[in-house]
């Protein structure tokens, strides 16, 4: 049978096949968003199964319980950690040093200074929740871009933040705006 003949011939096959494997595409989003909550009273949604951890970090005058859940995704991640502070006089230096560190781990400065503020619904407003843009390295020496917000309701303090090689503006969106503290 002639090339063109053969090629007619399977055109309906393919046609069915690329309508198929369409459909099995759209059915798997790289961005599935879910509501997610932490025991410590935060919810937001993520748009990944997250994975939750716990380990002991230096926040504060002394070692600190940080619970994260996180995720990954089309080239980002998505991640919340939170802490209970044994005295709520402590959030406010608490939250600075944390953007300081994260700072220094991304070998980034702010994009914008002084960070600017954010609003998340039951945060404190004392300290201000606070929105912090950054530009630095991975430790690969890769790019990495980040938005962070960092905030606090009574001795909790909590740092939700987004990593990747360029930010989707509609991801961060969802992301940032689904926050939501009790």
């Amino acid at each position: 049978m002639p090339f063109f003949l053969a090629s007619r011939a399977l055109a309906p096959g393919l046609l069915v096949l690329l309508a198929g494997l369409l459909t099995v595409t759209a059915c798997s989003p790289t961005l599935n968003w879910r509501e997610v909550r932490l025991d410590a009273g935060v919810s937001l949604l993520l748009p990944c199964k997250p994975d939750k951890a716990q380990k002991q970090v230096p926040l504060g005058p002394e070692p600190t319980t940080l619970t994260m859940l996180g995720c990954e995704t089309g080239g980002a991640t998505f991640a919340v950690a939170v802490a209970e502070l044994p005295d709520p006089a402590q959030v406010s230096g608490v939250l600075s040093q944390w953007q300081a560190i994260t700072l220094k781990n991304m070998k980034a400065a702010p994009l914008s200074a002084p960070p600017a503020l954010f609003k998340v619904a039951g945060a404190d407003a004392s300290p201000a929740p606070v929105w912090l843009q950054a530009q630095g390295q991975q430790n690969d020496g890769s790019a990495v871009h980040s938005r962070a917000a960092y905030f606090a309701k009574g001795a909790r303090v909590v740092q939700v933040v987004m990593y990747a090689p360029k930010i989707n503006p509609d991801a961060a969106d969802t992301f940032f705006t689904s926050l939501r503290i009790e």
